[in-house]
């Protein structure tokens, strides 16, 4: 099933960065329906704004994905105003900054609940709806940090490997029916995730920094190109979406190396996965 006038698609994350980008292009492609949502209500706003001269039906929705209520009153409400659903694209996410000893148990459920959380929660409640198609599409957003875990990252690549397993296995179940699975791992593109990352309860500002000076240094992916190459995945059926050059390498990099790729990817970044490393040590 391609992207055609009969299709409804729910973007979760669809404030800003590819969320944004891919509500966007989904309106450009003249689907039947959008529904947007975001849990910052301003940026939601804007994107609709943007999506008007589109002339596709949009529905927007407040929402924090890690409410399990209010999913399930998202995905009544999309219904009611749709009437279907046909691609299903969970896209929020967070950053958290420092490594393992310095966040919180706290800091780490918040991430999971958004995260991995978010997702579940999608699939399960838009599960039903996305069966009673005659052909739909489930697109879970994970990361290259779930294929690789840098230092410093050990919350986000959880999360984001979570979410990659369950995809994986989602896609293995539901293999031969009406709904294709994709799991998305975007490289280096350049949101605003890291920039508005929370800092461990336990880290000082230099976590954030280098962690942000990293992302700003391997980000060369907009969002409007990563939200093409999504695109071009969903109508592909592709199981598994690649986005950005570095994601491609990193994923060869990994598959050749499995033990020793982060020396590897260190050398490719000038010796920027070091510093991470190093900067819990020289602050002991």
């Amino acid at each position: 099933m391609s992207l055609n006038n009969k299709s409804v698609a729910v973007v979760t994350g669809a404030g800003s960065g590819i969320g944004r980008a891919l509500s966007l292009q989904l309106a450009a492609e003249k689907i039947a329906g959008l529904a947007i949502a975001d849990l910052n209500r301003e940026a939601l706003e804007e994107t609709a704004r943007l999506l008007e001269p589109s002339g596709v039906r949009v529905s927007v929705h407040v929402l924090n994905v890690a409410d399990f209520d209010a999913m399930k009153k998202f995905a009544s409400d999309v219904v009611a105003e749709h009437g279907r659903v046909t691609h299903l694209i969970n896209n929020a996410g967070v950053s958290l900054f420092g490594n393992v000893e310095e966040v919180s148990i706290e800091d780490l459920q918040w991430l999971m609940n958004i995260n991995f959380w978010g997702t579940v929660y999608g699939v399960k409640l838009f599960l039903p709806v996305l069966r009673e198609q005659p052909a739909a599409h489930i697109v879970n957003v994970s990361s290259v940090f779930g294929l690789i875990a840098p230092p410093g990252n050990a919350a986000y690549s959880a999360s984001k490997f979570a979410v990659r397993g369950f995809t994986e296995s989602l896609r293995h179940e539901l293999e031969g029916t009406n709904i294709s699975v994709s799991c998305v791992h975007p490289g280096g593109v350049a949101t605003n995730i890291a920039r508005s990352g929370r800092l461990g309860a336990e880290a000082d500002s230099s976590a954030k920094e280098e962690s942000v000076k990293y992302h700003t240094k391997i980000s060369k992916t907009t969002s409007e190109e990563a939200a093409r190459q999504i695109i071009r995945g969903i109508k592909r059926r592709s199981k598994r979406i690649l986005v950005g050059t570095d994601a491609r390498i990193i994923d060869v990099i990994h598959r050749a190396s499995p033990e020793n790729y982060m020396s590897v990817l260190d050398k490719i970044s000038g010796g920027q996965l070091s510093k991470l490393r190093k900067r819990k040590a020289s602050s002991n």
